[in-house]
């Protein structure tokens, strides 16, 4: 059999040929190859340069190739964070005419890290239970997708730091399986394969040092299976909210956001029964919300205040016509962030008489109106307008 490259994209057979196939991974010269930090595989696993990309380069057994590439193939499909699959390489033979093992081909990910180049300076235990956030974040969106795994791991995944915050990729799916749903049963064989295999590596680098003293691995392995319950719950139950009563929403998100958790995205179908919800959850850093808020609005707020006016905008942004994520046709949400400074938060400030706002920020304030605007909805057991909640601050600042 001679060499055969399959690939989805016209573009990379070609210069892909100019790699030297007829070696072992293991004896390729390194002028082929990029040093980028590596995490622990059964496989050989090599970072390689073909045209103007890096791929990384896995020797597996024929049909674990094909069968890897053709679930990433569909991960990436249902838009779960995994590894980019480019091609499946078979037919090697060596110089003396001896067969070589296939390849798999995927694209490197930029920015990621395996777990262990991020634990050489020794991580704080608030940012290990955020890298273990992202990974339940990632199991949930998973299983979600009818994705079984099999092999949950630190090992198995790559973690990628984008402008305050945390992501985790599957990079290892030889052991899943997809479905069209997922049994309690398979849930829970993922979730106990996790807590053991997260234990387990937390307790290696604790034997090699690179672990933070205040790291017991027993209770950061269970820690990842609560996050994941807490996290699934939230949702997955299925919730149609009346029209009038949107401040649900708004107490929805703030349950997201009380587990630790941002809304990366929200999306809302309208039908005869009322709005059905979806949130994609994610992992903030600190201070990613100033941050964010102030590049998308040129707001400029504490942390606290930014989360708040960024959820407002988020659920506003949600019930917007032309709001359309990843539809290049569709506002961008610069545009619906200006939209919303100039219709939505500049009005409500000035409801605020002059004299009762001077001296006080204008963000606290709209958070102070967002918080009045959900506890008056809330007592009232339907939504109230921003005029509404306006009167009522005022009259509390004015000791009315």
């Amino acid at each position: 059999m001679d060499l055969q490259i399959t690939a989805t994209d016209p573009q990379h057979p070609a210069t892909l040929l100019d790699l030297p196939w007829h070696m072992p991974l293991e004896q390729w010269p390194e002028k082929h190859l990029v040093a980028l930090p590596r995490g622990i595989s059964r496989h050989v696993v090599r970072f390689a340069r073909a045209g103007d990309e890096v791929f990384a380069v896995k020797e597996v057994g024929e049909w674990a190739a094909v069968r890897e590439y053709g679930l990433l193939r569909d991960l990436d499909r249902l838009a779960v964070p995994s590894v980019d699959p480019v091609a499946v390489v078979t037919g090697r033979k060596g110089a003396d005419g001896e067969p070589l093992e296939p390849v798999l081909i995927t694209r490197q990910l930029k920015g990621s890290l395996p777990y262990r180049s991020m634990f050489e300076t020794t991580m704080r235990p608030s940012t290990i239970k955020r890298l273990l956030d992202a990974l339940a974040v990632l199991l949930v969106r998973l299983h979600l997708n009818g994705f079984a795994w099999g092999d949950c791991s630190l090992s198995n995944t790559l973690f990628r730091r984008d402008a305050g915050a945390y992501a985790a990729y599957l990079v290892d799916a030889e052991t899943g399986q997809i479905q069209p749903t997922l049994s309690q049963g398979q849930r829970d064989y993922d979730l106990e394969v996790a807590r053991v295999n997260i234990a387990g590596e937390l307790m290696d680098l604790e034997a090699g040092g690179s672990l933070h003293p205040a790291v017991d691995p027993v209770p950061f392995g269970q820690d990842i299976v609560d996050r994941y319950g807490a996290l699934w719950h939230e949702l997955t139950r299925t919730s149609v909210y009346p029209r009038d009563k949107r401040h649900y929403i708004d107490r929805r998100i703030r349950r997201l956001n009380d587990l630790g958790f941002d809304v990366a995205e929200m999306q809302i179908q309208r039908s005869p029964d009322g709005d059905a919800v979806t949130f994609v959850p994610k992992v903030v850093d600190a201070g990613h919300h100033q941050r964010q808020l102030l590049r998308l609005t040129g707001l400029d707020a504490e942390e606290n205040q930014a989360r708040s006016l960024l959820n407002d905008l988020e659920t506003w942004m949600a019930s917007q016509e032309d709001y359309a994520p990843g539809d290049p046709l569709g506002a961008r949400p610069e545009v619906l962030a200006h939209r919303w400074v100039r219709d939505v938060f500049r009005p409500a400030v000035r409801l605020v008489p002059r004299e009762l706002r001077d001296g006080l920020d204008t963000a606290q304030i709209y958070h102070e109106l967002l918080e009045c605007r959900l506890k008056l909805s809330e007592l009232r057991r339907e939504d109230v307008t921003m005029q509404t909640a306006a009167d009522d601050y005022v009259a509390r600042l004015r000791g009315e």
